[in-house]
């Protein structure tokens, strides 16, 4: 088995603001002495494994994350007969497995039920905790600490096994990530634009006041980026509970979401959808490395993607050259030179 598949993915998006920061501006980063426009890997981790492609192609074997488990739980109870009082004791018992409970608030009393961290649960710890909470219905009595060995049993979740998950109060049953999602950055230097806008009020006549009925700003910039994800196969399939199979779906649904799925930023506001014009795919035991440093001097001129292209292809060759092969084998698909396709990737990527 190849042990890493890594990934480079060039998309071009135009006038957007996919990721913001505390002030609502596209988040930015300094590279190469310049500015660039910056998409945060867990903006994208979200967008992937929340989009209908990724839930749908692995249905049953996505997670659910939250700090309100406790909530669900209690007015579970409740539904079932079971007394405020006693309801709430349990679900904070049970919600407590998953993390440290918060603290006690008179203006909101089910607080108290949620965690301080958001936990990732699994299809197979949700079912355990509704037949926990059918037994503790028929039995009324309280969870046992053997009720309570909720982690115990084995998840097939493949955001889980993908992005990973931490458990603070059970450190041991904490999940290594087998994806390494680097942050998308602009191969070029980017100035962030502000657009100046106006809302029409329908129904002002323009009688006594002939202004707009609102007014604002909000930034954009648009960029060439460059992403690179590297994923441990091996580490995967044991995370999925050793099913082959199932690491074949997630990785195939993974390279379609990566291709395909642009993160919800202002997406009404942009409509700045757009697939990969880029990829390549490669697969070996080598040790794993980013191609980003083709970009630390900025793409300049009229084709930025052309650019982009051939700076990391010849960076790639280039490794190899001073490395040694990085990689067994690779893959590109070139949407700018109809080169390979979006399904040869994804069989290339997903092939032991």
């Amino acid at each position: 088995m190849n042990r890493f598949l890594q990934l480079h993915l060039l998309t071009s998006y135009p006038p957007s603001n996919l990721n913001r920061d505390d002030l609502g501006r596209p988040k930015t980063a300094m590279m190469g002495g310049a500015t660039r426009l910056r998409v945060s890997s867990q903006s994208l981790k979200r967008a992937w494994r929340t989009s209908e492609l990724f839930q749908t192609a692995l249905g049953g074997h996505v997670g659910t994350r939250s700090k309100e488990k406790g909530r669900d739980v209690y007015k579970a109870l409740q539904a079932k007969g079971i007394g405020d009082k006693k309801a709430f004791e349990w679900a904070k018992q049970i919600a407590g497995v998953f993390g440290k409970s918060k603290r006690a608030n008179k203006d909101d009393p089910l607080e108290e039920l949620d965690i301080e961290q958001l936990a990732h649960f699994s299809p197979e710890e949700q079912a355990v905790i509704e037949a926990l909470i059918d037994r503790l219905a028929e039995s009324q009595t309280a969870p046992s600490e053997d009720d309570l060995a909720l982690l115990r049993h084995q998840h097939t979740a493949a955001d889980i096994a993908l992005f990973g998950r931490m458990l603070a109060s059970q450190p041991s049953y904490n999940t290594e990530a087998a994806a390494q999602v680097a942050h998308a950055i602009s191969v070029h230097r980017v100035q962030v634009e502000d657009d100046f806008f106006t809302a029409v009020d329908d129904l002002n006549l323009g009688v006594e006041d002939v202004g707009a009925g609102h007014m604002g700003e909000t930034e954009f910039g648009a960029a060439v980026y460059y992403l690179y994800l590297c994923i441990n196969r091996e580490l995967l399939e044991e995370n999925l509970g050793g099913d082959s199979d199932l690491t074949a779906r997630t990785l195939s649904a993974l390279l379609e979401c990566v291709a395909t799925i642009a993160p919800t930023g202002k997406q009404n506001s942009f409509a700045s959808r757009a697939y990969a014009s880029y990829a390549m795919a490669e697969k070996g035991n080598q040790q794993p490395r980013s191609l980003s440093v083709a970009y630390l001097k900025p793409i300049d001129g009229t084709d930025i993607l052309t650019g982009a292209i051939g700076a990391l292809e010849a960076k790639r060759e280039k490794m190899a050259a001073v490395y040694g092969p990085c990689a067994s084998d690779y893959y590109v698909m070139n949407a700018e030179t109809g080169e390979g396709s979006l399904a040869e990737l994804i069989a290339f990527a997903a092939a032991e």
